[in-house]
Parts: structure tokens; sequence; C-alpha cells
């Protein structure tokens, strides 16, 4: 536990999965006095209530962050532009306001430009998820040993920054601050790259006979049950990634088609050589994300199993 919280009030704006881990995480630690939300949906926000994540909640995000010290955008990408522009003029001078979106630039983009002055914007990434979605499917430890990526543009002041990371450091998390550009290329291909491949590999066995489908289904080996699990990520959410971190991506499917034509051609020519040597690189970048801490550690909310892992979100 903090001594103080490190805000006074914070605003969730959306509570899904990564936003009442949050809340569930800052209430835990002591990091946050008091907590509301916004959410469109009255089902949501009646969960909210109903599992004690916020002390209040509303359908208009411009009630939520009234004399809120800090602002999380919880949303799919693609509504933070519209959001901003309604809560914007209701923002105190000196708040922050930041986010837990899978790309950077288009926050700085479309979330910047409705921020009054005195507002500072520390757009954030928390590098962790599951494929799971709702209120309730958040845990506090959802963070725990996980990295925070910060990615503030240069004119926003080291204090601002400074706090955000204490946040995320309070929940447990490793943080680290980068350019937005260079995060966006980097989770293009350890995160996004990943989920288009397992969202087409999924389709394509969907589009298989029937019979054939069955099959599959029945005796899936663990590779293609990873691939299912990703592939069950929240749709809206990975659209709006897609299309808001779309240059990167196009640019690393490129390399990856490239080396999948490599992989087909040492197949179809009985390449044994540059099978083994491929397999053995991999195996060892494996290892490498296995001493780094970053292999996955799944702790399961109520009703889930082990079987369920982290990924889902970043």
């Amino acid at each position: 536990m903090t001594d103080a919280p490190l805000f006074r009030k914070m605003a969730l704006i959306g509570i899904g999965h990564i936003g009442s881990s949050l809340a569930r995480a800052a209430r835990l630690y002591g990091l946050v006095g008091e907590i509301t939300a916004s959410a469109r949906s009255a089902a949501t926000r009646e969960t909210a209530l109903s599992l004690g994540l916020v002390g209040a909640v509303y359908e208009d995000p411009a009630e939520a962050v009234e004399g809120a010290d800090l602002v999380v955008l919880c949303t799919p990408l693609g509504t933070y532009g519209d959001l901003a522009a309604r809560f914007g003029p209701a923002l105190d001078a000196g708040a922050i306001v930041s986010d837990v979106g899978s790309a950077k630039q288009c926050v700085i983009r479309d979330v910047g430009p409705h921020l009054p002055e005195g507002v500072h914007l520390v757009p954030a990434h928390p590098v962790a998820g599951t494929e799971h979605s709702g209120p309730e499917s958040g845990f506090a430890e959802l963070f725990d040993g996980r990295w925070c990526i910060l990615t503030p543009t240069p004119e926003v002041p080291e204090a601002a920054v400074e706090r955000v990371a204490a946040l995320w450091r309070g929940c447990r998390m490793k943080v680290e601050a980068m350019e937005a550009t260079h995060h966006d290329h980097v989770l293009a291909i350890t995160s996004h790259v990943p989920h288009v491949i397992a969202y087409t590999i999924v389709g394509t066995a969907f589009g298989l006979a029937d019979e054939t489908r069955s099959e599959v289904f029945k005796f899936s080996a663990g590779g293609f049950r990873d691939f299912t699990r990703i592939a069950g990520s929240n749709p809206v959410m990975w659209r709006d990634i897609f299309l808001n971190n779309r240059e990167p991506v196009l640019e690393m499917l490129g390399r990856f088609s490239e080396d999948l034509a490599a992989l087909q051609r040492a197949i179809r020519w009985g390449e044994g050589d540059y099978l083994e040597d491929l397999f053995t690189r991999t195996r060892e970048i494996r290892r490498g994300v296995v001493e780094a801490g970053q292999a996955g550690t799944f702790i399961p909310t109520e009703g889930e199993t082990s079987e369920a892992a982290e990924d889902g979100k970043d």
C-alpha cells in the first residue's frame, strides 16, 4: 500500500477487461482516492457498480471526468477522438489524460487536439490482457511483472509522465518510455501481426468442408488451440488496432510474407538443413523470451482455467 494516493480521482472512460483490472489494482494497492467511469451500455454500468469497481458511473464521459486529475481511455482506439471531444471541455487544468491502447501515434493524433491548455497527454500501453472482455473479466494481478510502455511527446512535463509511470509501477508493472512511432513498429511484429496470423489460420479452418472442420475442432493440438484463443479476442478492439496501426502492420506483414515464401520453398524442395537451422534459431528466440520473463503467467479468474493465457488484449 502507498502512504497517500497518487491521484485524487481517476476517471475510466470505458470499463471492460483492462479498465476493470486497473480499477481493481488501483483499489488493492491504494493508488487512487476516488474512481469513476463512463460506459455506453446500461448493463456495463450496472455491472461496474455491482462489482464495486467504481464509486459512480455515467453514460456521459464529461460527467465522469469532472474533478478528475487522471483520465484513462479504456475503449477501442476508433472511439478516442469522439470521446475526447466530449470530455475535453470538462477537464480541469493540470489533469492528465492517458489510455491503454495498443497503438500510440493515433492517440496523439486523435486525442491531443481536444485537450485544453494545461491538460497533459501521456499515452500508455500496458502490455497485458486475456482474450476475455467485460468488467467481470478483470483481475488486479493481470499486470504483475509485465511491461507498460509510455509514449509522451517531448513537450509533456516530466512530472506528469512520472505520475503515470508511478501508477503502473504501483500496479506491479515494469515501465519504459519510447517514441510513439517506434512503439507502433515494435508492437506490429510482437502483437499485431501474430493476431493477423491467428485470425487467418482460424478462418482457414472454418472454411474447410464440414467433415474436416469437425475433425479440426475435435483433434485440435496445442498450437491450434493457442491460435483460437488469440482469435477469440474482442473483434471491435482488434479492428481498430489494425486500422490505426496500418502502415507498420503492412510493413511487417510484407516481411513475414517473404519469409513464409522461403519456408514454403524449403518444404517443397526438401531442404532439411534450411528447416532445421530456422527452427534452431527460433527455439533460441523462445528461450530468450522465457529468460526475459515474458513467457506469460496466467492467473485465472473465477470460472476460467489455466489453459486461457495472456495476450488477448495487447
